[in-house]
């Protein structure tokens, strides 16, 4: 029984970045010796298990063999015949498939210190196309190591676009789709991932409605802006979707399965958005009517996440339309119902009394 550090740790170490976590892989073990051992199980289709101190996970060297098309069609091998090399060699590019021994010497049987030295994402073989989900994959690790001088080699670019063209990217689940999109939005250049997925083709299948060029840079353009200022996931999305229609975007987030917050202010910012570029004025019953569809007097704070979205994706000729809607709502802001209960107003009489006054004040801006 021999065990090695695997995969991004190694990876990191010798890039000079921070290790974040740790993986280990296990040879000549079966899964009895593991747990005689204090180790716990936890995986379901291949034994992964939790070291008892640690609980970094350890997984016995497997190999995998296609057997249906997607995510899902593979069936897994592991026991004690199984080498640190057959392990290695499932992996997806070469810088994740090294590892390190427990005396410190580096196991490299694809050249993945290699290609960090000439900065090369390369698949580590062709068992690659058998996994869509690596296409994803790929590209955000583009978007995490394109400060770096990162590129795809263009080998592995030409595979993905093979499996593209062979209906691969249509068998992956959304719910993998999405969880790859949110990752990437985070990565150190998010752009990158989708100029990797339109690059290879995989985007007019997963966002067809961005590949046009014009909403394609204004998506970018957007996207970037709001990475300039550490925006959440749902900001980032929402600028992702900005030059769409309404319809659309809503539309899009959906059969993403992106979380409700992301369905939301997409289709807050794509709704607004046109409303706010055709304004010619700061008349005080179209800001009213724009901040009462934000919903700003329930979500202020989801307001402000909102206005961070907007503002990335208007041009900066009409980034004076946004000072017009925040101004409205800070005076509007202060009107309580409580006072205007005292004066006598109720039901529907309230509700057109907190308007009034709402409206009375953005007037007076």
């Amino acid at each position: 029984m021999k065990t090695y550090l695997v995969g991004g740790a190694v990876r990191d170490e010798l890039l000079g970045l921070p290790v974040k976590d740790r993986d280990w892989v296990v040879t000549g073990a079966t899964p009895d010796e593991m747990l005689k051992r204090g180790f716990k199980q936890v995986g379901a289709d291949f034994p992964v298990f939790l070291h008892p101190d640690t609980r970094e996970e350890y997984a016995l060297a497997r190999t995998e063999r296609k057997q249906g098309r997607g995510y899902h069609g593979f069936s897994v091998y592991s026991a004690p015949d199984v080498t640190l090399e057959d392990d290695l060699r499932r992996r997806d590019l070469t810088i994740n498939a090294m590892a390190k021994s427990a005396a410190g010497e580096l196991v490299d049987p694809f050249g993945g210190r290699e290609d960090i030295r000439t900065r090369s994402l390369r698949h580590v073989s062709e068992a690659f196309s058998e996994d869509p989900l690596r296409i994803l994959r790929t590209a955000r690790f583009a978007a995490r190591l394109q400060p770096l001088g990162f590129t795809v080699a263009e080998s592995t670019m030409a595979l993905m676009r093979q499996m593209v063209a062979e209906g691969e990217v249509g068998y992956l689940v959304p719910e993998r789709v999405w969880q790859e999109i949110q990752r990437a939005l985070h990565e150190n250049d998010p752009g990158t991932f989708f100029d990797v997925l339109r690059e290879c083709g995989a985007l007019k299948h997963i966002i067809p409605e961005l590949v046009p060029d014009e909403s394609y840079s204004a998506a970018l353009s957007a996207l970037r802006c709001v990475h300039s200022i550490d925006g959440d996931t749902s900001a980032r999305f929402a600028a992702l979707m900005s030059p769409l229609a309404s319809d659309d975007a809503s539309n899009r987030a959906v059969q993403l399965k992106a979380p409700n917050d992301c369905q939301d202010l997409a289709r807050l910012t794509t709704g607004l958005l046109p409303k706010i570029r055709s304004m010619t004025c700061h008349h005080p019953e179209t800001l009213l009517g724009l901040l009462d569809e934000a919903d700003v007097w329930r979500r202020a704070d989801r307001f402000l996440v909102l206005m961070g979205a907007l503002r990335c994706a208007l041009p900066d000729t009409e980034q004076s339309k946004l000072e017009w809607l925040e101004s409205a709502q800070r005076a509007a802001a202060g009107v309580e119902a409580k006072e205007l209960m005292q004066q006598g107003f109720k039901g529907k009489e309230l509700g057109l009394a907190i308007r009034n006054e709402r409206l009375r004040r953005i007037s007076e801006l």
